[in-house]
């Protein structure tokens, strides 16, 4: 890959590993070294507090439910002020969100449902009819709320489910 991006990257910012690094070699001495500069410590402090970002969750998803209602599909012009509002208010919830790290499987859940909803076309289709890169997004936020133990159930985002 020659693209500029990774031209601009230097050799220690792309290299992670290689066949030699896990031979037997010097790995002693490599495990003891910093991360190269540049690279991001994703380390967090230890905490099991999500009750923020579930609150954030179900706000989420009552608003998602409030334009759903207001939404009429035999005249959607005159709904559209009043779900554009709800759309508005939305917005800080979303970018919340987003930006809260999940510190637990259900905080975890939230962000997966919230992608779900956001990307809601990986879904249109069956499974086997998708794209790889779409494919793989969605068995992952279907893995993701299976395991936080949260339905992914489009009834509550879709119109049409």
């Amino acid at each position: 890959m020659n693209t500029p991006l990774f031209q601009a990257l230097n050799e220690s910012q792309t290299r992670l590993s290689s066949p030699s690094d896990h031979r037997g070699g010097d790995n002693a001495s490599k495990a003891s070294r910093p991360p190269p500069p540049g690279l991001v410590d994703l380390r967090m402090e230890p905490t099991d507090d999500d009750s923020y970002l579930i609150v954030l969750g179900k706000q989420f998803e009552e608003t998602i439910t409030k334009i759903r209602g207001l939404y009429e599909p035999a005249s959607p012009d005159d709904h559209l002020k009043p779900i554009e509002a709800m759309l508005v208010s939305l917005e800080p919830i979303e970018q919340a969100i987003m930006a809260i790290p999940a510190r637990t499987i259900a905080g975890l859940g939230v962000k997966a449902r919230h992608a779900a909803y956001v990307m809601p076309e990986h879904w249109d289709a069956p499974i086997d009819q998708i794209d790889w890169d779409a494919r793989a997004v969605r068995f992952l936020i279907e893995a993701v709320c299976d395991v936080a133990c949260m339905p992914l159930s489009f009834s509550n985002f879709r119109e049409d489910e």
